[in-house]
């Protein structure tokens, strides 16, 4: 199994976060961190998300994705940049509704050299139940097909 990362950078003003490999739930607790982070820079331009060497992202990333990017929209109303060249990553955020939330192009874009891995966080499990509770609330959020994908997974959530 493929693990992945996560890595990020900041260059005058411009956030970029880099995917890399198979990006699971493991990972979202440092995704959700680094949002705060982003959101409280007084430095802030431009978000870049770079999916073109992920092979697999899950759900809960998603929805961290299109909560970065509603933040993005409703805080200074920039629409994020996503890039990948991967037509099955395309066909998944074009499933999930992303080209609403996000401008998405194929060109690979040149990879800063200051790039840095997420450092990872620990998480009790009712912290991480919460974030992908949330997570999952803002996919639902973003048309029909999710609200009835994750319908019963958030039911279940919110059970517990």
């Amino acid at each position: 199994m493929s693990t992945g990362k996560i890595q990020f950078a900041e260059q005058d003003g411009t956030f970029v976060l880099k995917f890399t490999g198979e990006v699971r739930l493991t990972l979202c607790s440092a995704l959700d961190a680094t949002i705060e982070h982003i959101f409280s820079s007084l430095n802030f331009s431009s978000i870049v998300i770079d999916l073109t060497e992920t092979q697999s992202i899950d759900s809960t990333t998603l929805g961290l994705l299109a909560k970065l990017s509603i933040l993005s929209r409703q805080r200074i109303g920039l629409l994020p940049m996503l890039t990948t060249n991967n037509p099955d990553i395309l066909r998944l955020l074009d499933s999930m509704g992303f080209d609403q939330v996000f401008n998405i192009v194929e060109t690979v874009l040149p990879c800063p050299d200051c790039l840095t891995d997420l450092p990872p966080q620990d998480q009790s499990e009712a912290e991480v139940r919460s974030r992908v509770l949330e997570a999952h609330r803002v996919l639902m959020g973003l048309n029909e097909s999710n609200r009835n994908a994750f319908r019963d997974l958030v039911s279940a959530l919110e059970r517990h």
